[in-house]
């Protein structure tokens, strides 16, 4: 088997992976990205609704497995960038009160092992970094910070409606903090309708590629595409990590480094470690806590669509408008609800690929023609609500080596009033009619906890910087170590503790000098 030697080894290169990538770019060690896809390529069908939603160009072709077994296509990529380069650019910070211990109306929300206070900086350097647009006044719940990096993206003038109807319900609605490059500019984002779950053809959205990834490569960090990391290799005694064996290019080669990152997202990090027990590790790498793979999150999610038959929507892009009057209390009781925010524009084959499974079976005899028309009379919506960390939400693998996700949605309730208020708000705004759908137990967006973060060794798999308790160098930096979803998008506060891991492992690992490892902290970013 041929053998590579690296200094840093980072598996994966999405919020986690290529943010730390990027910020250890600078060390001058020599880091190896291991990415399992390859390349977006910049074609025409990055923004076609058939080949993204109808053909399935860019998710992955393997089938998962529930707890039931039935087979289910997730909703996940692999390619540099990781899901990023889908994601709808909703960059939140968590607010305070989710760093603490929350009531909830199904169960409770655990505090985190650290606080906001800890990650503020590096929530500031992630949104200088991602190019973050907002309004740090608007908004409620928005903790005490400093201002945006960039001033919030201006609503289209049909939203500027909306948002003025929600103030007259007595509402406070605030502009959603996006991820976009020179939004509306000659050369920038065009602001177009293709941005939820489309790559971007023009690369103006902040993505983990276009922010991170490209920057690392042209600072000399190499990245190997189309290479699968099959198994982490330790010493005899079983407290580090010496290799990683990857599958590229269809053979099987053995990387060296005494650092390790794995960044694979929240489900596939787990499988990889489950993947490589040992007879130290039995039931898993770094498990004796036995919580690998278990309190997987994922958010409960419901898609809405206000319904106006006389009123054609001329927003091109309106996913401006977040609502978070519910986020932390509910109208009528003391339970957190969740958040609302406004979604990119549905098109009419992506409204088919989902009504013709309405009924039970594929219901093809309605036309495309028919949803376009009631697309273009609709304003799209989330309602999004925290799902709890419960240890039988789980990642395990099957006998055959397949992944199987064993979740059961929590704390329905919480989220049905969320429902509720959001459609009592569009009927309010006029809507004749209000459309909702939800993926339920097959949601795999927002995926996180199941390598929780904590003090103890006990009771969480990582530490406080992300290293894994059990194995001395080997980090895990993605939404793995979450030990709450609370109700926001989750990327923002990957990419921060990214950041703060990085710098922890400047300091530390690494061991560079001082004034090296100043280099990306948020004080001396914001240098001049």
């Amino acid at each position: 088997m041929q053998t590579h030697a690296f200094d840093v080894v980072i598996i994966g290169s999405g919020a986690g992976g290529g943010t730390v990538a990027h910020a250890l770019a600078s060390t001058g060690r020599r880091i190896l990205v291991i990415e399992r896809g390859g390349d977006v390529p910049s074609e025409p069908e990055n923004w076609s609704p058939a080949a993204v939603w109808k053909d399935l160009r860019y998710r992955t072709m393997e089938r998962w497995v529930d707890r039931d077994g039935q087979e289910f296509q997730p909703y996940t990529h692999y390619n540099v960038g990781g899901n990023t380069k889908y994601w709808g650019s909703v960059l939140y910070r968590l607010r305070r009160e989710d760093f603490g211990e929350i009531a909830h109306r199904d169960g409770g929300s655990p505090a985190w092992p650290i606080t906001y206070d800890d990650l503020a900086p590096w929530y500031d350097e992630a949104e200088r970094l991602y190019q973050v647009h907002g309004d740090a006044t608007a908004d409620p719940t928005e903790p005490p910070r400093g201002p945006f990096p960039h001033p919030p993206v201006p609503h289209a003038e049909a939203m500027q409606a909306v948002v003025a109807g929600l103030e007259r319900q007595g509402l406070h609605p605030s502009p959603l903090p996006l991820g976009l490059i020179e939004p509306g500019r000659p050369g920038g984002c065009q602001l177009c309708n293709t941005c939820n779950s489309f790559p971007c053809r023009i690369h103006r959205k902040s993505d983990a590629d276009v922010c991170c990834v490209r920057p690392a490569r042209e600072a000399g960090v190499t990245v190997w595409t189309h290479a699968l990391a099959r198994r982490l290799v330790t010493s005899r005694d079983g407290t580090r990590v010496e290799a990683v064996d990857v599958e590229r290019d269809g053979r099987e080669v053995r990387v060296e480094a005494p650092l390790v990152v794995v960044a694979c997202g929240a489900v596939n990090s787990a499988i990889l470690l489950l993947r490589s027990a040992t007879p130290q590790h039995p039931r898993g790498l770094a498990n004796s806590s036995g919580l690998v793979g278990r309190r997987y999150m994922a958010h409960l999610a419901t898609m809405m669509q206000g319904f106006y038959p006389f009123r054609v929507n001329t927003a091109v892009f309106q996913k401006t408008v977040a609502i978070n009057d519910f986020y932390l209390r509910g109208r009528h009781g003391s339970y957190p609800l969740g958040q609302i925010q406004s979604q990119g524009r549905t098109h009419g084959l992506m409204a088919k690929v989902v009504g013709d499974t309405w009924f039970g079976g594929h219901v093809t005899w309605i036309p495309e023609w028919a949803y376009d028309a009631w697309v273009a009379r609709g304003v799209d919506w989330l309602a999004m609500s925290e799902d709890l960390p419960h240890v039988d939400n789980r990642v395990t693998l099957t006998e055959d080596g397949r992944i199987r996700l064993e979740y059961t949605p929590n704390n329905e309730a919480a989220h049905e009033e969320l429902v509720r208020e959001a459609s009592r708000m569009l009927r309010r705004l006029g809507a004749w009619k209000v459309m909702a759908h939800s993926h339920r137990s097959k949601n795999t967006t927002h995926q996180c906890g199941t390598l929780v973060f904590g003090h103890e060794a006990s009771s969480s798999v990582l530490d406080t910087y992300c290293r894994t308790h059990d194995v001395s160098n080997l980090f895990v930096v993605d939404a793995s170590f979450f030990p709450s979803s609370a109700a926001v998008n989750p990327g923002l506060t990957i990419v921060a503790q990214a950041l703060r891991v990085a710098d922890h492992l400047r300091r530390t690992d690494l061991r560079l000098p001082e004034d090296a490892a100043a280099g990306t902290t948020p004080a001396a970013a914001q240098r001049p």
